[in-house]
């Protein structure tokens, strides 16, 4: 597999990418110049943004945020983006509802106040439009022509989205036997769409090699050599979960596991909202849910391991369905610092979990909510997640892509049109 480094690209300073000053290693620390690359020239390790936020005043900093618009764009002062990123063609997504679920709460048992963050309102229906949305403005930068990704489904749609809305090309890879519904919204932005014989992780291999191939110059894949870019935008998620609770941490989040990006991003839009001042300092704690068929991360943290051993995926939740997740190892630093932990549910509970959740707060949640308010419900009946406190659970996208998970669920009588029918039903 080719590995993109520091070392293979030229100099890319003088991109404006707002305060992003350079790339730094997760590993070792070892810093470079902004660029197309996601590889630590040194060790390896994975790089991502690192950002000069010292001339901010917390004061002045909120009261910006709360006069922007009512998208990701409010906080492009802490992201990596040019200042006038607001004015460029791009689909805007973000402030999504922070939905106070109290049916559901009272369900569970949970009396600290129960909120469902539900990102199926994003433009493509799914968080994906974040973290693709800063890619794209990376990809801008950079002078790349076509945006292109691996994914389980979601991505592909977001990516199609984003490119025609500004102007891209697009050439997305999924695995050739996603849900339909999720093939159908990839493919009608007019990108070219390619199905791989395999799952996520042999579809993310191929892009890493195209990405070294002449065939792959000019293109910018998000989640591979634009990957500390796009990770990124799920930092938003974070910033509007505190501002949405009047810029206040919430005590408990429970977030899926695809990558696990998702998880560690948001801990760190956390931590810099602390540190910026923006929120008061006090503990939080971070789960992470997975889908049983699809656990790689709950076995290591369950069996107190470090390193993340890669399985097979065998699930209903397929945009979660990676085997091999690349920031496995910080969803389990991150879940044991802060006091949370990494659990699991069999596809039987994530369907539960979806009709839970639609019949208690009216949202439809595609399955890797399901997974999520499913985790959140075995936490609680295990004692592991506090019910007197203030939890925040993540619905990333719409259950209209999903909707084979719950394809049982139907009508419940079928009547003549007449009243007497209508009682024999015992419907009245």
């Amino acid at each position: 597999m080719a590995v993109q480094t520091a070392a293979s690209t030229t100099d890319s300073t003088a991109v404006d990418l707002g305060p992003a000053a350079a790339l730094s290693c997760r590993e070792c620390g070892h810093r470079v110049p902004l660029g197309p690359v996601f590889a630590c020239e040194e060790c390896f390790g994975p790089l991502e943004i690192a950002y000069d936020f010292s001339s901010y005043d917390a004061e002045e900093l909120r009261k910006r945020i709360e006069a922007g618009p009512a998208n990701i764009w409010r906080y492009a002062p802490l992201l990596p983006v040019p200042a006038d990123v607001a004015d460029k063609p791009n689909l805007n997504p973000g402030w999504t509802k922070l939905v106070k679920a109290d049916n559901l709460a009272r369900e569970l048992g949970v009396t600290g106040g129960l909120y469902v963050k539900d990102d199926s309102g994003n433009p493509t229906h799914s968080f994906k439009d974040r973290v693709v949305a800063q890619a794209l403005e990376a990809a801008r930068a950079f002078g790349f022509t076509t945006l292109s990704c691996s994914s389980t489904g979601n991505l592909a749609g977001a990516v199609g989205a984003a490119a025609a809305r500004a102007g891209f090309r697009s050439c997305v890879f999924i695995p050739h036997d996603l849900e339909q519904g999720k093939i159908v919204m990839a493919a009608i932005y007019g990108g070219d769409l390619v199905g791989i014989e395999g799952n996520y992780d042999d579809v993310n291999r191929f892009c890493s090699e195209l990405i070294g191939d002449p065939a792959g110059e000019g293109w910018g894949f998000v989640n591979v050599n634009l990957r500390p870019y796009y990770a990124e935008g799920s930092k938003t998620l974070a910033y509007e979960i505190c501002e949405q609770l009047g810029w206040r941490l919430p005590d408990q989040i429970v977030v899926p596991i695809a990558s696990g990006s998702q998880l560690t991003k948001i801990d760190k839009g956390l931590q810099e909202l602390i540190k910026l001042g923006l929120v008061e300092d006090r503990p939080y704690k971070i789960f992470g849910a997975q889908a049983e068929g699809c656990s790689p991360v709950s076995t290591a943290f369950k069996a107190g391991h470090d390193v993340v051993r890669p399985q097979k995926p065998d699930t209903i939740a397929k945009s979660l369905a990676i085997g091999n997740p690349a920031d496995g190892p910080y969803v389990l630093d991150i879940a044991r610092r802060t006091g949370g932990a990494v659990e699991d549910v069999t596809d039987a509970q994530i369907v539960d979990a979806i009709k839970l959740l639609a019949r208690t707060e009216g949202v439809f949640a595609e399955t890797a909510g399901g997974v999520t308010v499913g985790v959140t419900k075995k936490l609680i009946d295990n004692g592991v997640l506090d019910p007197t406190l203030t939890t925040v659970v993540l619905n990333t996208g719409d259950g209209l892509k999903t909707l084979d998970a719950v394809a049982g669920t139907g009508l419940t009588a079928t009547i003549r049109p007449t009243l007497d029918s209508f009682r024999e039903a015992g419907l009245a």
